[in-house]
């Protein structure tokens, strides 16, 4: 008998899957989810995309949270797994946050997606704090924050792919010294007891697609409670032809032995 899998994927799919004058890649991205069929999706980057139209496209059910300043993001959700709560972490976010919590047959599964402040260090520490606080009631749990953190992991060498960036994006990765990196946000998420999932997955951005404000690098997370940690079966960066133009960022897809309740 084959092991219960629940598939969770997480994808900035880059304004709504359309650029201003360029391709229309929602077809593409819908491709892509279709094919790996993940149970629980985080996606962000929704700008101008008719979140539930394309929800039922995939056959699952979607929560979104509005953005406050800057784009939306959500957690679809498919059938048969049962949502017990969902709803936006009010906070003023530059994106947005939407938690969402799914019925296993092993306990309540939480999950929040974010997508944080892409301009300030600063701004993406309180940020990373209030993501923090909203996992913190589930902190001993199954619960996961998936998204695009924009910003670098605190146990890597960052100097030389910060150093090829163009200087307006370079000072996004910086202190305000303008020489050390700037690693805080995942470093508090980190000192809550969070586990990086994808800690020797590679970059995520940019893809073939491109992005000039990138550089080889990982700044999308799947960061686990301990007790999730512990369920995960595998945990990849898409890399395919379709993910090389489908958006300015690759997914993350992981398994976790979770049984459907």
């Amino acid at each position: 008998m084959s092991r219960p899998v629940l598939r969770m994927m997480t994808w900035n799919i880059r304004t709504g899957g359309r650029d201003t004058g360029g391709p229309d890649r929602r077809d593409r991205i819908a491709r892509v989810i279709a094919g790996q069929r993940p149970d629980v999706l985080a996606l962000q980057e929704l700008r101008n995309l008719d979140v539930s139209a394309f929800a039922a496209r995939l056959g699952m059910r979607p929560f979104r949270a509005r953005s406050w300043f800057g784009q939306p993001v959500a957690v679809l959700v498919r059938p048969p797994w049962r949502v017990l709560s969902a709803a936006p972490v009010r906070r003023p976010w530059h994106h947005a946050a939407q938690r969402v919590v799914v019925a296993t047959g092993a306990g309540a599964f939480t999950v929040l997606t974010t997508h944080l402040d892409p301009y300030s260090g600063t701004r993406r520490l309180v940020e990373a704090g209030w993501a923090a606080a909203a996992l913190r009631p589930a902190r001993d749990n199954l619960a996961l924050l998936a998204g695009d953190l924009n910003t670098l992991d605190p146990y890597a060498d960052h100097a030389e792919r910060i150093a090829r960036l163009p200087a307006a994006y370079r000072r996004r990765h910086l202190h305000r010294d303008g020489r050390t990196v700037d690693t805080r946000a995942v470093a508090r998420l980190l000192a809550t007891g969070l586990v990086d999932l994808a800690a020797t997955g590679g970059p995520t951005a940019p893809t073939r697609h491109g992005g000039t404000e990138f550089s080889d690098m990982r700044l999308d997370y799947l960061l686990a409670t301990p007790a999730l940690a512990a369920r995960r079966t595998d945990v990849q960066v898409l890399r395919d032809p379709d993910t090389d133009h489908a958006s300015d960022h690759y997914p993350l897809l992981a398994h976790f032995d979770l049984p459907s309740p």
